[in-house]
């Protein structure tokens, strides 16, 4: 029997970004590690077990913070999301299993179900009220925050990482190419005509 080896392919490789600009640049960042994570916050011993194995504090609502695998995002009471750079989640679900280990908590490496596209520019958090009820408005939404929500009727997670704005939007990987080309076809009307 012939032995089949797999390649790891992104949802959108196969997609050109488009153009990038002051006002808009779009592009995926494929193959990000990504961790989820459940834990009851009442049990104190398993909330500092896995604080110690993240080395940092888990976020307040809607807050993302930076930890040693790298960002640690606030979905839900009693559940986080850790995104790692490729490849490092293997490392990451196999230390926080041991922290948790005889505790109430599930962490689950859920990598391959998602992929991330990055998005920046002056008119970003237009592009992004084009498809969303979220409140981006530099008061209401500002660096290290996230929040779950809906974008061009998909579920997504979003992350505004500073002030140009710059977002991650985090998308399951059977609705990326669909978000996706809503985006670029959404920023258009950005990439003509005065900002």
């Amino acid at each position: 029997m012939a032995e089949i080896q797999a390649a790891a392919r992104s949802p959108l490789a196969h997609l050109a970004a488009p153009p990038s600009s002051a006002a808009l640049t779009l592009r995926e960042m494929p193959f990000r590690g990504m961790v989820g994570l459940r834990l009851d916050l009442g049990d104190k011993g398993a909330r500092d077990a896995v604080e110690a194995a993240l080395v940092a504090t888990l976020p307040e609502a809607n807050r993302a913070t930076a930890c040693a695998a790298g960002r640690l995002l606030w979905l839900g009471p009693d559940e986080f999301l850790i995104v790692t750079e490729p490849g490092g989640e293997t490392a990451l679900v196999t230390a926080l299993a041991a922290s948790l280990r005889g505790r109430r908590g599930a962490v689950v490496d859920i990598s391959d179900s998602r992929t991330t596209i990055a998005l920046s520019g002056k008119r970003a958090r237009d592009l992004l009220a084009k498809g969303s009820g979220l409140d981006l408005h530099p008061r209401q939404f500002a660096p290290g925050q996230c929040a779950q929500s809906f974008l061009a009727k998909v579920k997504i997670a979003l992350l505004q990482l500073d002030d140009l704005p710059s977002y991650h939007i985090i998308v399951e990987r059977s609705v990326a190419e669909y978000l996706f080309l809503w985006l670029v076809d959404a920023a258009r009307e950005f990439s003509t005509g005065p900002p």
